[in-house]
């Protein structure tokens, strides 16, 4: 071992030949069926499966003996010493390579036998070493492997990439160490970091002391100090994982370093206390002896950190220290840190459970590969290159340089660069070209891979330093010189932002997106997005300059195309010179990138640089031919194919479809159509989704298409799916696509050869876009709708007139500013008529584009400034006279026709195209394109200067209906207590909720896994659980309520939605994963409880959102007095937060199980703190409905068939629990939305008081809160009404053998019709409360019995008579306790009211009184069985 590396040998095994291999620089990047143990973790094929797992082979030192096993039932076995570690993997082949990785410390290793006394074998320096071990733990064979004469850089080769590989089918046995002499025993292992055993009173230390845990979280917050089982090494890691947290504290973890011995410390409450020998990192700062040192230490705090954080430290010989997060260094905490000192961990309030990380080699590994390639000299690197054979590459071609940033690597000879470990870090992942960018030539990349955990994306730009001797920062944007870099939407120059609104925003691309960048001849720089030019970016950049990639955050990989990936097909250049010129960088998007991908069938082939496919044994074989594009299609993108060649030996032709496999993840079947999951195909002429056919007699039949004839796939941004045959669209075949699919031919039966067309790429917009698009009218005689209107915010010299359309400048040459009423849609113009000119002053008008809100100027500090050229707030594109000019910078000049000569009559018109340019049209002329890369929220600016003092209006747009604007019908189902009571059966209300005039929309900014549509009023997560925060676009207006209704929740989740208020604007708001994460200016409601900045400010308020069934409506209102309400179902459930700022605006996170929701909004301004509104008139309500003129509570109710019981847990076991009385079905209402569950989350749901009134006269009663309850049939020979309404409302608790006597009788009474009945005692409550004489029976003149009732379930469901029973969940296999019971309709005047007979200590209802809490009745008659009622404990 040397000591200059961390981390150690790796073991394992791989089923790849190693003489077919093309060696990884670590074990771990081994793929295609291997599995390596390297630490104490599992990885398969580089990901890792298990944790921890046996003995951490980092800790291993000189003479340890570690070895390899495959049983016979393919189990993977370590080996340490002789000793086995346990099952390690499962499912390993029967054959399989066994592989040693000399990694890191471990330089060199002997193959020992598996026997006492079996001699190693000589030194075998041929060609790779092939053991044949048969299937036995005693026949191994050793190889004692020396490095004699290596200079250090040789070795630092040897430790980069050093995969020993054997065959092996039993046990591969490795000894660490030099040649062994034979002398003494090996040496002991080094003693692990773990947690001292002695600790906080309230930590619990579990998983060989790796882990350490705070008891009781909720009731205490400190007490849970703990200490390393030994003090810290030079430059040695502590890291820790942050396990578990709890958000009932403030404050959180603390970490750091004393020099006290735990075995003689009394423990402290908190670290912080103790005044000697300590240096802690508290939150951001440092406090030594608990005293702060340093107040602001790093810009990470340990109060915001979340579970799943790492933190770590590490005392360098030169005693300063440093502490990690995330394997960052925040620097030097101290320079005068003790010799001697043990690492220390502070469970403080909200950290509860934390967790020793050992394997640090995983995170480092490509940081120490990167540095001993940066160590090797040019002459190792190039004796390298001819050892293995490989010429020197192409100096002409571009691509990565092999010096790139600490985490990240090359591969694919220099084309592909990615960070392997995306998912533990998410910057030092800067890479650069391998010369500089000639003029004109264009850099493209594209993205291969990309992760979902962090926020931020690709990077690219330029730079004048040489990559061969550039120290590369962690993020590009760190340099501070010679570096122009695109980052989000923005362009920086050594690293100060000097655009802030630039093109398409990069972090908002996906895998199989391209980005580029280019120098041209005059100094401008210039980037492209999926080959669309984005407009000049900087001037004056110098040349020779190298192209950058910073793979950063959810940026995992990146490929660079070359000229040659993008030319057309040779058929192709008939129609044009489509040639693809470095010169020319908008020729990028002439021709799609599409190409088959390089996995395929294995009876395919493809040619022609990935654009043809054929199957070449076309007559011998029918199937397994599929083949598959390289990248993702991108919404609204066409994949075309053409039919180039066609047998007729077989039945059947060619198959298409869809795929969110991806290609590397795909075992191809012999058929698409095998695949039973994530696939849509058409067959024929049906439509298969896993397999099974979905749809018949789709509009084309793919069997019946000729030589020639061709197919297209397109995946609209709705998720529908599109074919298209010879051009023509044949409709929707399917939807609910996710949004990442692969495009998959299959060559079946009949077709043989195919081949991509020049058709291939996006299509028209109003396929490619979620919103429906308008189209453009024409320029002189606009269509009726809507009329164009100016914004009420505008200039102070400024008047409108004609209801908005025509604004006037009464004073003053400037000052005169107005904007759009609404955003500019794409494609849509927005012109005016100039009315009056003023020609004594000079100047005219200004017109152009901003990605200002004009809602916001009222809130702006200093308003609107006097002419448009000084408006550089937000972006603005403004053309005035000949001239373009952005943010007062001049971009272009002699643009079309000058807007100064223009008179009175003349039109002047703005639209913002698709390609995301500006164009202005005069009298209806276009002048082409003023300025690109303009951003896609834009809204109209004018500026009545100078000549122009009148301009009116002559444009509009075409008014649309939205399906998601309409709520849904408001009806009065039987979901709440009230209104099942009236009428058994459903009742359609006559109220209908009004159209609303306008819709709130949601923000085009929003979480990366949201998909809008119907024109931005449906919001749709179709990722991941995260990553689905959406904004409504307008501030929320006092007084308005706005709500949104879960249209679909996945099961496979857990937790749903929240939603809230943030008092920023959301425009350039970066959103986190969760909305919960958002700590500036929000306020959140999230389960049952408030939280403001992340911090809970309210329990138990209103209902649990988690349980919120599909079709419940929840809104917000913001009162007059800043006060935030929640509305649930239109209930409105009281004052969640205070002094909420304005303007606000509206979020909801679409998280967990919720997936899709669609915004209501309603013109009623609700009454606060009742109602919303009144589905009946008071004229309409029954005398029974009146009680002393006070109305009763009449909920608003979710539409039909959105029950809570859909959702509840305990709905569906008390169900179970009913089920296994095995009563007969006829006797329960055959509708199940007439069984209503009264656990807590679903009787807030639907917002039910806890008392009603019922019968003549009125009489109170309690609703069964906390049971739940199944309608019984009523007899149809009754008067459902007049009892309903009219008879009082009572229950009886009963045992569960009576239930079926009572069932069968139909009211409560004493009987021994059913086989589950027996004689009652004298007194037996638990029998049903019956008083029966004893040898008594009915019908013989005996005294009729007693029949208890209760108005309250408190008492009725007392144990003394709803009789306890234990049983067995079927589902869940636990234990439970049961009780029921009957809800009871009882005859007025047939029952005397008393007190309790059972002995009750204290009135189980503070409603009813002690005198009348028991009712008792001896008439026949006189009860009708409603409902039976179910508790489960």
């Amino acid at each position: 071992q040397v000591n200059s590396w961390s981390g150690s040998i790796e073991i394992g095994v791989t089923a790849l030949d190693p003489d077919h291999l093309d060696f990884p620089s670590s074990a771990t990047g081994l793929k295609g069926g291997s599995w390596v143990i390297s630490g104490c973790s599992v990885l398969r094929d580089g990901r890792s499966i298990l944790e921890e797992y046996g003995q951490d082979l980092d800790q291993l030192g000189e003479g340890d003996r570690v070895g390899i096993q495959r049983t016979a039932n393919g189990e993977l076995h370590l080996w340490v010493n002789g000793q086995d570690c346990g099952v390690a993997a499962t499912g390993i082949p029967p054959r399989v390579w066994a592989v040693v990785d000399l990694y890191g410390k471990c330089t060199q290793v002997t193959v020992v036998p598996c026997e006492p006394g079996f001699a190693p074998a000589p030194l075998v320096c041929s060609p790779p070493i092939s053991l044949s071990i048969p299937d036995s733990h005693s026949s191994c064979m050793s190889v004692r492997p020396s490095l004699p004469g290596l200079s250090s850089m040789e070795l630092s080769e040897v430790v980069s990439n050093a995969i020993l590989s054997a065959y092996n089918d039993s046990l591969l046995s490795v000894s660490l160490g030099s040649p062994p002499s034979g002398e003494g025993p090996p040496g002991p292992p080094h003693f692990a970091l773990l947690f001292h055993e002695k600790c906080g009173t309230l930590i619990k230390l579990s998983n060989n002391n790796k882990t350490a845990e705070r008891r009781r979280p909720l009731d205490e917050f400190n007490n849970g100090v703990v200490m390393t089982n030994r003090p810290l090494r030079d430059n040695e890691m502590f890291e820790i994982r942050i396990d578990k947290l709890v958000d009932k504290w403030s404050g959180s973890i603390e970490i750091g370093v004393t020099t006290h011995n735990p075995n003689s410390l009394e423990y402290p409450a908190t670290m912080t206390n103790l005044r000697s020998g300590t240096i802690m990192m508290s939150g951001c700062g440092i406090l030594t002896n608990g005293k702060g040192t340093r107040r602001e230490y790093c810009e990470f705090s340990l109060d915001e950190l979340q579970e799943g954080d790492h933190i770590g430290l590490t005392r360098k010989s030169n005693n300063a220290l440093h502490f990690y997060i995330n394997g960052i260094d925040q620097g030097v905490a101290t320079t005068l840190t003790p010799q001697v000192v043990y690492g220390v961990v502070d469970l403080y309030g909200m950290a509860v459970k934390v967790t020793i990380v050992h394997n640090h080699n995983h995170s480092d590994r490509l940081r120490r590969n990167n540095a001993i390639m940066r160590a090797l000299s040019p002459d190792v690197g190039r004796r390298a290159l001819e050892a293995s054979g490989v010429g020197e590459p192409d100096p002409e071609r571009l691509l990565f340089h092999a010096n790139c940033g600490q985490k990240a690597a090359i591969i694919n000879e220099g084309r592909t660069a990615l960070r392997p470990h995306a998912t533990d870090d998410f910057n030092h992942g800067v890479v650069l070209s391998n010369r500089a960018l000639r003029n004109n030539e264009v850099f493209q990349v594209r993205i291969d891979k990309m992760v979902d955990k962090w926020a931020g994306s690709i990077e690219i730009g330029v730079t004048t330093h040489n990559p061969t001797y550039l120290q590369l920062p962690s993020t590009m944007t760190n340099l501070r010189s010679g570096t122009w870099m695109m980052t989000g939407n923005g362009v920086m120059h050594n690293g100060t932002t000097i655009l802030d609104e630039y093109g398409h925003n990069l972090d908002r691309l996906k895998a199989g997106d391209t980005v580029g960048v280019v120098r041209k001849e005059d100094g401008t720089l210039h980037f492209f997005v999926n080959g669309v030019a984005q407009g000049p970016a900087a001037w004056n950049v110098p040349p020779n300059v190298y192209a950058v990639v910073d793979l950063y955050g959810q940026a995992a990989q990146a490929t660079i195309l070359d000229d040659t990936d993008l030319l057309p097909l040779p058929d192709d250049l008939s129609e044009g010179n489509n040639q693809v010129s470095p010169s020319s960088p908008s020729s990028v998007a002439s021709v799609s990138d599409l190409r088959f991908h390089q996995l395929h069938g294995s009876n395919a082939v493809i040619t022609n640089g990935g654009r043809t496919a054929l199957r070449p044994s076309a007559r011998q074989q029918r199937s397994d031919h599929q083949r598959r594009a390289h990248r993702a299609l991108r919404d609204g993108e066409l994949f075309e194919i053409v039919i180039q060649k066609m047998v007729d030996r077989w039945s059947g032709s060619i198959e298409a479809g869809v795929t969110a496999i991806r290609p590397e993840d795909l075992e191809f079947p012999n058929t698409m159509t095998d695949i039973d999951y994530d696939t849509w195909m058409l067959s024929g002429t049906a439509i298969m989704q896993d397999g099974n056919t979905m749809r018949n007699n789709y509009g084309c039949d793919l069997d019946s298409l000729t030589t020639g004839s061709r197919i297209g796939m397109m995946r609209t941004a709705k998720g529908d799916l599109h074919y298209f045959i010879n051009g023509v669209d044949q409709g929707v075949a399917c939807s609910g696509l996710p949004s990442e699919v692969y495009a998959v031919v299959d060559l079946y039966g009949q077709c043989v050869q195919v081949s991509i067309t020049s058709a291939t790429g996006p299509m028209d917009n109003s396929l490619s876009t979620s919103n429906i698009t308008e189209k453009s009218f024409p320029i002189h005689s606009p269509v009726p709708g809507v009329a164009h209107r100016f914004h009420n915010s505008c200039g102070k010299n400024v008047a409108f007139q004609d209801d908005g359309c025509r604004a006037v400048r009464l004073a003053g040459y400037c000052h005169g500013i107005i904007f759009s009423m609404k955003e500019l849609k794409t494609d849509e113009v927005f012109e005016v008529k100039i009315e009056e000119l003023d020609e004594k002053w000079s100047g005219s008008f200004c017109l152009g584009l901003t990605t200002l809100l004009p809602s916001e100027v009222p809130y702006a500090a200093t308003g609107l400034p006097a002419s448009l050229l000084e408006l550089q707030s937000k972006a603005t594109w403004v053309v005035t006279g000949s001239e373009v000019r952005r943010n007062g910078l001049l971009q272009k000049q002699n643009y079309g026709c000058s807007l100064e000569r223009l008179g009175v009559g003349n039109r002047v018109g703005v639209k913002h195209c698709v390609d995301d340019t500006m164009h202005i049209l005069v009298d209806g002329e276009d002048m082409g394109p003023a300025a690109t890369g303009v951003a896609k929220n834009v809204y109209v600016v004018l500026d009545l200067y100078g000549r122009v003092t009148a301009v009116s209006i002559v444009s509009s747009t075409v008014l649309e209906e939205s399906d998601g604007t309409k709520p849904p019908s408001v009806t009065s189902e039987t979901c709440s207590e009230e209104e099942e009571e009236e009428e058994p059966a459903p009742l359609q209300c006559e109220h209908e909720a009004p159209v609303p005039l306008a819709a709130m929309e949601f923000l085009e900014n929003h979480g990366k896994n949201i998909l809008l549509s119907n024109s931005n009023l449906t919001a749709t997560r179709v990722a991941s659980y995260n990553q689905g925060i959406v904004v409504i676009a307008q501030p929320l207006p006092p007084g308005q309520l706005f709500q949104v209704q879960i249209n679909f929740l996945n099961p496979q989740w857990t937790s749903s939605l929240s939603l809230g208020v943030i008092g920023t604007s959301p425009e350039r708001l970066n959103f986190p994963a969760t909305a919960c994460s958002l700590k500036r200016s929000a306020w959140l409601l999230q389960r049952d409880s408030v939280f403001h900045n992340s911090l809970k400010i309210c329990e138990n308020y209103g209902p649990n959102l988690d349980t919120c069934p599909e079709g419940t409506v929840l809104g917000l209102l913001l009162d007059l007095s800043s006060c935030l309400h929640l509305y649930v179902n239109g209930m409105d459930q009281g004052v969640a937060a205070q002094d909420i700022p304005t303007p606000c605006y509206m979020l909801v996170d679409l998280y967990g199980q919720c997936e899709q929701v669609v915004t209501i909004v309603t013109n009623d301004t609700p009454a606060l703190g009742g109602e919303s509104t009144d589905l009946h008139s008071q004229g309409d309500m029954e005398k029974a409905d009146m009680v002393d003129g006070i109305k009763e509570s009449v909920c608003w109710t979710p539409p039909v068939d959105m029950n809570t019981m859909k959702t509840c847990e305990y709905h569906a076991l008390c169900a179970r629990f009913k089920d296994l009385l095995l009563l007969p079905d006829d006797y329960f209402a055959e509708d199940p939305k007439f069984s209503l569950c009264y656990c807590e989350s679903c009787h807030k749901l639907r917002g039910d008081e806890a008392y009603y009134k019922r019968g003549e006269p009125p009489r109170d009663y309690a609703l069964p809160f906390g049971w739940c309850r199944f309608n019984l049939r009523v007899n149809p020979q009754l008067e459902v009404a007049s009892t309903c309404k009219k008879w009082h409302m009572a229950y009886h608790g009963t045992s569960v053998g009576a239930v079926r006597r009572m069932l069968d009788q139909g009211e409560l009474g004493a009987g021994s019709a059913s086989i589950l009945s027996c004689r009652p005692a004298k007194v037996d409550p638990q029998g049903g409360g019956y008083h029966e004489a004893e040898n008594s029976s009915p019908g013989h003149g005996a005294e009729p019995q007693c029949i208890l009732l209760s108005p309250t379930l408190r008492y009725a469901g007392l144990e003394a008579f709803a009789t306890k029973v234990q049983f067995r969940d079927p589902k869940s296999q636990r234990q439970h306790g049961a009780q029921v019971a009957f809800q009871v309709c009882v005859r007025p005047g047939s029952y005397k009211p008393g007190p309790p007979s059972a002995g009750a200590p204290e009135p189980p209802d503070p409603r009813f009184s002690m005198a009348e809490i028991e009712w008792v009745t001896k008439e026949k008659g006189a009860t009708v069985l409603y409902g039976l009622l179910v508790r489960v404990e």
